[in-house]
This record gives structure tokens, C-alpha cells and sequence, in this order.
């Protein structure tokens, strides 16, 4: 068995460490790569919880800190891979779902979770978990991440302005444009569609609507430098909703590190997916007693590694410094947060085809759907995600408070029903995934 990662299409392998400047180009691109996976979640997630740009600003020097600390730690002590990390898109969920409990009982429940996703790892309990998610349970999770985002997608294509067809024709254009592109373009280029589908976007959009690019400068107040999480509260709700949430974070987590793995063909891949996931959980853990959204590996590793011919954990290295270092630029934090929410509606829109693309792929892969009861288990809790997440707020808030960040939560009830479906109204030993 190999134990370098390196293949004859690999310049450099899993553990080479090139030189003083290869490293920093290399690490130049994996931070080009990366900063587009901060700043879209992070800018969203900010908006929710502060109206002004101060606070916005903030949040993203912490969650740039925290992103940039988790690279490099998981490099360097945890799964030891070249994988990038960003924030969980299935977090800004579970957020939009509980915002009503407040940030406290948020950041409280991300914090909880992610202890209890360590301490899994930790025990080597996470084959028993990876023994429930069977191919349709993953493909209907790929799925509703994207579905049950929807609203957000609208919220930030049409929600601030009374131009409608305008961001609709921009919007169909620009992602259009996107796809495209990621056909035409190969290589590393293929990596930086959404960078340049952001920088692109914010300067046509600006253009158009001729608005000043940069506003004035921001001023940091001191009630906005409140760095830790504000007080511990445990809401029950809160918690549960969070932990489906960090169910399929797992799942995208364990996916993230087996495929980089398989694809170099890595030693002690038990060890690296315990270890990576272990610290993935701490990572989150820091981010619910800072009070951001937490992080997760991402699945696009595979495609810059075969794009660069270079494997070597150590160049992520440089991008991870690099991240940490944005935490103490509130001036280029300030930038980012001018993108306009239309262009960062446009590159969800964008990243969701993405993964719905990648459940679609699976599931033919898998030939997840043979006849009409392996098609109900799939499309049923696709509906009911649906359902809810369009559903009016009059009816969510006629939910009890109590279980309403669960009932109200759409990516939660489909995980809820499709776990029902498979393993207890339609149960198929033979689809089961051996641990």
C-alpha cells in the first residue's frame, strides 16, 4: 500500500514538502480557492445577526480566524489530508431555523454538537453511524441542503429592491455564464469560477445600478467586540435541530476525507477519518463558544489536486496562515462585505446546482432508485422539506416553541422521514452501507 499519496500524475505527494516558493504559489491557490467559501456563508450568516456593517465585519475576523486555524490544524494533527475547509452550508440551516430562540441558543447548540461529534470520533463510534446512512439517505441530504436553501436564494436575489426582472435575467445570466465556464476552463481555472463569478457579478451589478463600489469606512464600537459567545443557553429544541444538522455534516465530512484519501491512495485512512472528524468537531466547537457558524471540510479537493499535480498537505499550510491573517484586515474584511446580496444569491444559486449534481451523480451511480417504494423514500422527504421551508410564517409560529427549531426546520424533518422510510417502513438490508 502506498503511504506517500503520490502517483505518477503527482508532482508532489501526500507528505513532500516542495520548496520555499513552490509552497507559496501552491498555497496562494489553495487561498484563492478558499476565500469564496468563507466569505459567501460567513457574509450571509453575519447579515442575520447584525444591521450594521461593524458587527458584520467582526463576525468575519472571527470566522476568518477559525477557518484559517482549522486548515491548518487538521493538516498538521488531523486527518493530515490536502483538503479545504469553509462554513457549513447545513449550519446556516439550522440557524434560519432556530433564529427565533436567539444567537445564544444557537451558538450553545453548535457548541454541544460539535462535543458530541468529537467524542464519537474520539471512541471509534463512527462506523456504528456510517452504518445508518445507506445511498438514499445520503442522496436525499445532498438534496435537501439545496432545496431547503432556496428561500435564502430568493431572500437575497429579490428580497432589497424593487428591480425583480432585473436580478431575475442578472441571476439566470450569471450563473449561466458560471457553468459554462466551469466547462470551458481547466486546470486551476476550473477552481476559480465563483471567485471570478463574485468579482464579475459585484462589478456588473455596480455598474448597472451605478451605486459607489466601496461605502464609507466602518467604525468598530466596542459593543461589537464581544469576542466569545456572550452566555451559555440551552434551548432542548435548538440542540435536537442541531444535532440532524451535524448529522449531515458528518456525512459530508466523512465523504470530503474518503475521497481525497481513495484518490491518493493514503495509509490509516480509519485514523485520519477519526482524527479529522475529531477535529472537525473541536473546530466547531471553538466557533459555538466564539458565537459563528461552524466549518466543514469541502469536496472539491479531488478536482484542484488533479488540476495542479500536487498533493502535498504542507502547501495548504500557507493558505491556512493566509485565512488567519484576514482576521486582523477589518479593511479587506470591509471589501468582501460589499458584495451585493444579489451577486452572493446568484453563487448560492450556483454552489447548490452543484450539489444537487452531485445527488443526482449518486444516485445513478448507486441505481438508488429501482421501483416505486425506493422512489418514495427519496421524493417524500424532498416534499415535506419543501413544504415547510415555503410554508408562512403564521403557520411555523403556531408551532410550540418548544420543537419548533425541529417541526419548523425542513432539512430536519426530511432526515427525519427519510431515516423513517428506509430503515423502518422500506428497510433493504442489502443497501445498507458496511462499516
Amino acid at each position: 500500500m502506498k503511504t506517500s499519496g503520490k502517483n505518477n500524475t503527482m508532482k508532489y505527494g501526500l507528505n513532500d514538502k516542495p520548496g520555499a516558493f513552490p509552497m507559496l504559489m501552491y498555497g496562494l491557490q489553495w487561498w484563492i480557492v478558499s476565500i469564496p467559501c468563507v466569505v459567501i456563508m460567513g457574509i450571509i450568516v453575519a447579515q442575520l445577526h447584525f444591521s450594521e456593517a461593524d458587527g458584520q465585519i467582526f463576525y468575519m475576523q472571527k470566522l476568518f480566524g477559525v477557518m484559517g486555524i482549522a486548515m491548518t490544524a487538521q493538516v498538521l494533527w488531523g486527518h493530515r489530508l490536502p483538503v479545504i475547509i469553509g462554513p457549513a452550508s447545513v449550519l446556516l440551516i439550522g440557524i434560519l431555523a432556530a433564529i427565533s430562540v436567539g444567537t445564544n441558543a444557537i451558538y450553545t447548540s453548535i457548541l454541544i454538537c460539535g462535543a458530541i461529534i468529537a467524542l464519537l470520533a474520539f471512541g471509534g463510534w463512527l462506523s456504528k453511524l456510517q452504518a445508518l446512512f445507506t445511498p438514499r439517505i445520503i442522496i436525499v441530504i445532498l438534496c435537501l441542503i439545496a432545496f431547503t436553501l432556496a428561500p435564502v436564494i430568493l431572500q437575497l436575489l429579490f428580497g432589497k429592491s424593487g428591480h425583480a426582472l432585473f436580478h431575475l435575467f442578472f441571476a439566470l445570466i450569471l450563473a449561466f455564464g458560471m457553468i459554462i465556464a466551469n466547462k470551458i476552463l481547466k486546470g486551476i481555472w476550473k477552481s476559480t469560477v465563483v471567485l471570478f463569478g463574485i468579482i464579475a457579478g459585484t462589478l456588473i451589478y455596480y455598474s448597472i445600478e451605478d451605486l459607489p463600489l466601496f461605502p464609507a469606512p466602518a467604525n468598530l464600537t466596542e459593543e461589537n467586540f464581544s469576542i466569545w459567545l456572550g452566555s451559555l443557553d440551552f434551548n432542548a429544541g435548538a440542540i435536537l435541530s442541531f444535532f440532524f444538522c451535524f448529522i449531515a455534516l458528518t456525512v459530508n465530512e466523512l465523504g470530503s476525507i474518503q475521497a481525497v484519501g481513495q484518490m491518493l491512495e493514503a495509509d490509516g485512512m480509519k485514523k485520519r477519518t477519526d482524527r479529522g472528524v475529531a477535529l472537525t468537531g473541536l473546530s466547531n466547537m471553538l466557533s459555538g463558544a466564539l458565537g459563528i457558524i461552524g466549518p466543514v471540510d469541502y469536496s472539491m479537493s479531488p478536482g484542484i489536486i488533479a488540476a495542479t499535480g500536487c498533493a502535498s498537505r504542507y502547501t495548504l499550510i500557507p493558505a491556512g496562515l493566509g485565512l488567519l491573517a484576514c482576521a486582523f484586515f477589518p479593511g479587506f474584511i470591509q471589501i468582501l462585505n460589499c458584495i451585493p446580496p444579489t451577486v452572493m444569491g446568484i453563487i448560492l444559486l450556483y454552489l447548490m446546482s452543484s450539489q444537487l449534481s452531485a445527488g443526482m451523480q449518486m444516485l445513478n451511480r448507486n441505481n438508488a432508485v429501482s421501483d416505486f417504494n425506493s422512489g418514495i423514500i427519496i421524493g417524500f422527504p424532498l416534499m415535506v422539506a419543501l413544504l415547510l421551508s415555503f410554508a408562512p410564517h403564521r403557520a411555523i409560529e403556531q408551532i410550540p416553541a418548544f420543537i419548533r427549531p425541529i417541526v419548523g426546520n425542513g432539512f430536519v424533518m426530511g432526515v427525519i422521514f427519510v431515516l423513517l422510510l428506509e430503515h423502518l417502513v422500506f428497510p433493504h438490508k442489502k443497501n445498507k452501507i458496511q462499516a
